[in-house]
């Protein structure tokens, strides 16, 4: 932290700290009617750790995307993102106001930049690390969301953006987005099965170059967007090795060989604008004796749908894969 910063933020210490005092009550239950009223909330975040506001946080930094979209999609404009550039790029379900300040990039976000914004609260997932937590709250509350879970990242989405809604007073909001996410569902479901698609097989990609090393990152039955696909009665049809947060696992080309179902769709996202399935790969001869290319089954993604996102990023993944299943 910068000298010329230093008394400002000292002085802001006493305030903030005291809004972030920690309580041992157990308290989602009883959380939305204190956030309805405008009086203290209190969310235990992913750590075990009860966090306690004195009313609804309005001024929020989001240092996830993920946490960043539900916060928009609630209502929320954040202060402050990392790498909000990065955002607009990746995530279009809910944008980002040109207000919104920088304060560094996601893997390394600035302390100074935002606790130079005052806000009453930081939303960071679990994967951070205890050091910047350790750091920010020395100056701001922080609320920690689990971020990915493989064991069920749809229950996880849930419990996170409903952390969040009780966090800054919007848990009507954060109902509607579920019942809406839920009906949506449900009726990608139905004409899935009237279509005749149910338990067709799906893979789901992206991938990079290095050299002329391509790698391919599959998202496994625990990914977020797989889970969707599932609940829309389809099936994944990679069944290799994944982390257990985030459902993610790593190949080459010569990995997907067991990918053999003649009827795959194979989808892809390639947002910042390296396309590797169609540019780096289409004189591979392996590539090239898949089915679901020789088929024409492979979907690049629209641009800018977050596949770690919230709800309203799930929305816009399902609806382009009911949009496959049913012409």
């Amino acid at each position: 932290m910068n000298r010329t910063r230093a008394t400002v933020l000292v002085a802001a210490l006493t305030a903030l700290l005291v809004s972030a005092c920690g309580t041992t009550e157990n308290a989602p239950a009883e959380t939305p009617t204190s956030a309805a009223a405008g009086g203290p909330v209190t969310v235990t975040d992913s750590r075990g750790k009860a966090v306690t506001l004195d009313a609804p946080a309005t001024k929020v930094v989001g240092l996830e995307w993920g946490e960043a979209e539900m916060l928009v999609s609630l209502g929320v404009m954040p202060v402050g993102v990392a790498d909000p550039k990065g955002y607009a790029t990746w995530v279009t379900a809910a944008k980002l106001d040109a207000s919104v300040k920088d304060v560094g990039t996601r893997a390394e976000p600035s302390v100074d930049s935002i606790v130079a914004l005052e806000p009453d609260l930081v939303v960071l997932g679990s994967d951070r690390g205890a050091t910047l937590i350790d750091q920010l709250e020395k100056y701001v509350p922080v609320v920690v969301t689990k971020g990915s879970d493989a064991t069920d990242n749809l229950g996880r989405m849930r419990s996170d953006l409903n952390m969040i809604a009780t966090a800054v007073g919007k848990t009507a909001e954060a109902e509607k987005l579920l019942t809406d996410f839920d009906a949506a569902i449900a009726d990608g479901k139905k004409k899935i099965a009237d279509a005749g698609a149910a338990g067709k097989s799906f893979a789901i990609a992206d991938g990079w170059k290095e050299g002329s090393t391509i790698s391919i990152r599959m998202f496994g039955q625990g990914a977020l967007v797989s889970q969707i696909g599932l609940q829309l009665g389809l099936k994944n049809a990679w069944t290799g090795e994944v982390d257990k947060a985030w459902g993610l696992g790593q190949t080459d080309v010569e990995g997907l060989t067991n990918l053999k179902d003649q009827d795959l769709h194979f989808f892809y996202n390639a947002s910042d604008g390296g396309d590797v399935f169609a540019d780096g790969l289409n004189s591979n001869a392996i590539w090239t004796s898949f089915a679901f290319v020789k088929q024409g089954n492979l979907h690049r993604m629209p641009d800018g749908i977050w596949t770690f996102g919230g709800p309203l990023s799930g929305k816009q993944y399902l609806d382009e894969l009911v949009k496959v299943y049913t012409v």
